[in-house]
């Protein structure tokens, strides 16, 4: 693998790591605002209003990601 390669697959692998660890903030911080818990909306009561605005923040949290890592 030359030089170059590699600084690009240590560069994903952190942008990765770092978009990953942002999502995951995203979720957590999302969990704590609102004043029900979205999971137990989502998985127990079959919610699917609270799942779509959960999967467009999960998009737009992936779209802003991406075009910061480009």
């Amino acid at each position: 693998m030359s030089e170059l390669g590699f600084q690009y697959l240590i560069s994903t692998v952190i942008y990765s790591v770092l978009g990953f660890a942002l999502f995951v903030g995203a979720l957590y911080t999302i969990e704590k605002i609102t004043r029900f818990s979205v999971s137990r909306k989502v998985v127990d009561e079959g919610n699917s209003a609270v799942a779509i605005v959960v999967a467009s923040i999960v998009i737009a949290m992936g779209i802003i990601i991406s075009s910061a890592i480009h």
